[in-house]
């Protein structure tokens, strides 16, 4: 059973950065497509990018594109989340998902396509 194991979320300020990483002890990631999620307090899961086995395809959800950015290092089985620009509506439970996947493409926001789920890191971003 794959597992998946989201950090770097925490407490920042509005305008700052934080990068979230997520990682599979014990598992190979490199076949596997990568999509980050989140969820706000009495809103549903959102989708908020993902990224291809490769590394050579990325999506972004309309709320984050020029903020986040996405990808993966498969030396070190992890893939990342920059988030910058962090604004008080990007709170929210970050969850990691993945699908072995080989094909150069992955699925914003489908919460179905994914098979694995990591338990979610906060990010609270508060002045």
């Amino acid at each position: 059973q794959l597992l998946l194991v989201e950090s770097g979320g925490g407490l920042v300020r509005p305008g700052g950065s934080l990068r979230l990483s997520c990682a599979a002890p014990g598992f190979i990631l490199r076949d596997y497509a990568i999509g980050w999620f989140r969820q706000a307090p009495g809103k549903e899961r959102e989708g908020v990018s993902c990224i291809s086995s490769s590394g050579d395809s990325t999506n972004y959800g309309d709320s984050v594109k020029g903020r986040f950015t996405i990808s993966r290092d498969n030396a070190k089985n992890t893939v990342y989340l920059q988030m910058n620009s962090l604004k008080p509506e990007d709170t929210a439970v970050y969850y990691c998902a993945a699908v072995w996947f080989q094909a150069p493409h992955c699925r914003l926001g489908d919460t179905r396509w994914y098979d694995y789920w990591g338990q979610g890191t906060q990010v609270t971003v508060s002045s």
